[in-house]
């Protein structure tokens, strides 16, 4: 019976006619779309997403859930266009709601947009930064970079060559004026140039696809049929070659059965015995019974607490066998995802670098208390994290070669995770109290592969970002597009607050900040290399060097996801600038890199 429905479904990918086909006899109604109390139009945001023959994969949640955002940002920018205004009336917002969901349903009948995409009314109605009009918007917005806008925006956008500048445009006054609500305000400067600034507006291919990531190619009739004719020929070819593989799939599922069964872990919590579980024969990470980690902290202790966070408290303890550890306790979880969470402990216990903090195991448990507990266990550093010593309460110098010696490794490790692990990790939260520092000052990079373990479990499925404001890549915050480059682009910014001393987000006085990479690139682009190095750091390096960290910072910082290169190359790079008499843990530099008091750290902060 499974392979007839493979059958039928092979048959109906290659005969089926999109949803607005030759006939029309799926069309939705456009009496239904166009309902009279929405005021949107909802035929806009089809041509792009539903009849698009490049309409996202819908078992990909987080790509369809972030277009179907993008579908919504073109139709207010559509709106915008006609009536001045960014936002709906209340009354109107969740009907328009409905009507988006009634044409997702068409096609996917299965999503609810408010449940698996997290969309509600306020996406349409609510306002930002309490700008409603055009005329608010423009009045937030200096005359100049309004006027750049214009001219980089109003033309075709089908291109790279007009596309790019018009994006970087956008970019800078998203980080000017919007940034501080990343999840919400992100789409506004966009929507405005595709409604005023772009004389083709929001409706046009060129403009869709670049201020909205919505690509469409205009299709009809015959493309059908060349798609029946191809189909027609190889469908015995397919039936046979699908039969071929039901039988390999089903022999292989046989033997993944056995396996699990014959090395099944036991992943619940049990209070019977004080011992400790291995997770995997090739794992040397453990599972923690609740007792066990009770005493380590002592009953979690105020005491033990070394670090806080939306996530929950981070604890140092001391295990049985006299080793210091730190617990991070995550706090409004529930047993549902234990499964996935123990897999992917499993995936990163089994990730060893000397860059990465060693990760000790983690415990599941549900108590009459406290509830349902998910803790994970790593080494304690004992030199605190990068942020403790450059920005903490007790501001330690550290020397050139120590800055060096810890952006070479951080770019070891995180070349590391994304070439040599297996699976590749993309780190997703770059920032310096994620890079704790050992006795020596080796770097270790904390938090790796954990970013989709924070609160309510949101993960690629959210359209919120899982990241920190300044170390955030504009592609991730904006459209929520991921890559290793998006892990460069943190790194890049790690590394201008190894030179500057300065914070990926500098507070100017009580109303106003600047992003820490818009504050070195404008004094690159004025020819002031040197202005970005602090010059109160003990032994900085020829200048030849430090000109070459500076630059490959910037460029690690582009706001162009391809124009940053890959962290192998970024570790090729520093390695060759390397003193070859280098002893960083021993030179007499360290003295001056650390204080008497030690700040022990967490797995991350």
């Amino acid at each position: 019976m499974p392979a007839f429905h493979f059958i039928l479904l092979a048959l109906s990918l290659c005969f089926s006619s999109p949803i607005s086909s030759v006939t029309g006899d799926h069309e939705i109604p456009q009496r239904n779309l166009a309902d009279s109390i929405c005021p949107l139009d909802f035929t806009v945001v089809r041509k792009f997403i539903f009849d698009s023959p490049r309409r996202p994969s819908f078992l990909d949640v987080p790509r369809k859930c972030q277009t179907l955002l993008q579908g919504i940002r073109l139709v207010r920018s559509n709106y915008l266009r006609v009536t001045g205004n960014f936002s709906l009336p209340p009354i109107s917002s969740e009907v328009c709601l409905d009507v988006y969901q009634k044409l997702v349903n068409e096609l996917v009948p299965w999503l609810d947009i408010r449940s698996t995409c997290a969309f509600d009314a306020t996406l349409l109605s609510k306002s930002c930064n309490n700008i409603s009009t055009r005329f608010q918007f423009e009045g937030l917005i200096s005359k100049p970079e309004l006027q750049e806008v214009n001219h980089l925006c109003n033309r075709s956008l089908d291109d790279d060559s007009s596309c790019t500048p018009c994006q970087g445009a956008l970019y800078s006054i998203y980080q000017s004026y919007f940034i501080e609500n990343a999840s919400y305000c992100s789409g506004y400067p966009f929507i405005y140039a595709g409604a005023l600034a772009n004389r083709e507006g929001p409706a046009d291919s060129g403009t869709a696809k670049c201020l909205f990531s919505l690509d469409y190619t205009s299709t009809n009739a015959n493309n059908w049929k060349k798609k029946a004719i191809l189909c027609a020929t190889p469908i015995g070819a397919a039936i046979g070659l699908i039969m071929t593989v039901m039988v390999i799939w089903f022999s292989w599922r046989r033997k993944q059965k056995w396996k699990r069964r014959h090395n099944s872990v036991t992943l619940n919590e049990t209070d019977a015995g004080f011992g400790i579980e291995t997770i995997s024969g090739d794992s040397s990470s453990v599972m923690f019974t609740f007792e066990e980690i009770k005493k380590a902290t002592k009953n979690f202790s105020r005491e033990n607490i070394v670090g806080k966070g939306g996530y929950g408290n981070v604890y140092k303890g001391l295990l049985e066998d006299g080793s210091e550890v730190a617990l991070k306790r995550f706090k409004n979880c529930s047993a549902a995802g234990d499964a996935t969470f123990a897999h992917e402990v499993e995936v990163i216990a089994s990730i060893n670098h000397v860059n990465l903090v060693p990760f000790r195991g983690y415990c599941t448990a549900t108590v009459p208390v406290e509830g349902h507990q998910r803790i994970i266990v790593c080494d304690l550093m004992q030199n605190g994290s990068l942020y403790d010593h450059l920005f903490g309460s007790e501001v330690t110098k550290l020397s050139w070669p120590i800055r060096q010696k810890i952006a070479i490794g951080v770019a070891r490790g995180l070349a590391y995770l994304h070439y040599g692990a297996q699976p590749a990790i993309i780190h997703r939260d770059v920032k310096a109290s994620n890079i704790l520092l050992d006795d020596t000052f080796e770097p270790k990079l904390a938090d790796f592969g954990l970013a989709k373990f924070t609160p309510d479990d949101f993960s690629h499925m959210s359209t919120r970002v899982a990241g920190t404001l300044g170390y955030v890549a504009p592609e991730y915050a904006l459209y929520g597009q991921l890559t290793e480059r998006s892990d460069v682009y943190g790194f890049g910014v790690v590394l201008l607050e190894l030179l500057s001393s300065k914070p990926a987000v500098i507070s100017i006085n009580d109303h106003h900040t600047l992003l820490l990479t818009d504050w070195a690139w404008s004094l690159v682009e004025e020819g002031r290399v040197f202005d970005v190095i602090d010059e109160n750091v003990l032994e900085l390096g020829p200048p030849e060097v430090m000109e070459k960290y500076v630059l490959l910072a910037i460029l690690s910082c582009h706001s162009q996801l391809y124009a940053r290169p890959t962290m192998d190359q970024i570790v090729r790079i520093l390695e060759t600038d390397i003193p070859k008499s280098a002893n960083f843990s021993s030179s007499r530099s360290m003295s001056s890199a650390c204080a008497d008091d030690k700040h022990p750290c967490n797995c991350n902060e």
